[in-house]
């Protein structure tokens, strides 16, 4: 049976259950579920702080887990990335009151606050950079007003709370994050197992992409058309019943649809539609 790891708590949990929903597996009904058997599908889940999967995975006891990717390299872990997920998405940034700081070469000397120390350790010794680092759990914006540091270094998703502490952004970000799929370093990459649970994450994540369109045009204008929709390996194209016109269905990505039915009605095709896709296989 899959042992998986999935965030109890915060951003992550959500989304995370949400799209093992959608790929097919069971999850918990109460959030004080920690473990939960799918013998159907042979998967068992447990329930974890976020900062605590990549451990947990790094240790062999599970087989794989979600969690952010600040967070697994942050925690020095032996596991490594092996399929991003897209959601979740930050920017890991340093910031400080205004005048403080130009650029990271600033920093010699000064003391940071983060939650993250792990990063910004490495980060600001890949830099030569001489700074103290002070570890804070939560959030970390008050640091500076209270005197604990001159800088702080934390995840940005708006930047509204840094802004309404009166701090500004300093130098290029750190790092981008999101929701990603770990196991443990030197682990089987052909674990048959594993790769059916990536496989399945990675039809959710084509499905939340691409919409199938399906049109009707004639026949002198099939290959204008197709232009405009080659779908992933070629369209599916069906005589219909009335002589010089097809039907035609093909997967487009979901951002680009409007603009797609747009330039096919321009080209005279007609009956334009579009429908979801819930799961697939590529």
């Amino acid at each position: 049976m899959l042992r998986i790891a999935v965030p109890n708590k915060g951003s992550l949990s959500g989304a995370a259950s949400a799209m093992l929903h959608e790929a097919g597996y069971q999850q918990r009904k109460e959030s004080k579920e920690l473990v939960l058997v799918d013998p159907e599908n042979e998967v068992e889940f447990f329930y974890l702080r976020p900062r605590d999967i990549a451990i947990y995975v790094s240790s062999g006891r599970l087989d794989i887990g979600i969690t952010g990717r600040d967070l697994l390299l942050d925690s020095g872990a032996g596991a490594e990335e092996i399929l991003p997920l897209g959601f979740a998405r930050s920017t890991f940034r340093f910031a400080a009151k205004p005048g403080t700081a130009t650029s990271v070469a600033d920093f010699g000397g000064l003391t940071i606050a983060t939650s993250y120390e792990g990063i910004v350790v490495k980060y600001l010794a890949d830099k030569g950079v001489d700074a103290s680092v002070v570890h804070l759990d939560g959030a970390v914006e008050t640091a500076i007003e209270l005197g604990v540091a001159q800088i702080i270094a934390d995840v940005v998703e708006t930047g509204t709370s840094m802004r309404n502490a009166g701090l500004e952004v300093v130098d290029e970000p750190i790092m981008k994050s999101e929701a990603i799929v770990v196991r443990r370093n030197g682990a089987d990459a052909d674990e048959p197992k594993v790769q059916q649970f990536l496989r399945r994450l990675q039809g959710v994540l084509v499905a939340r992409t691409y919409v199938m369109m399906d049109y009707d045009c004639r026949a002198e204008h099939l290959e204008r058309a197709v232009a405009l929709t080659p779908g992933l390996e070629s369209p599916t194209i069906s005589p219909l019943h009335n002589e010089g016109w097809v039907a035609v269905r093909a997967m487009v990505p979901s951002r680009e649809a409007q603009r797609i039915m747009d330039d096919l009605y321009e080209l005279g095709a007609r009956a334009i539609l579009t429908t979801a896709i819930h799961a697939c296989r590529l």
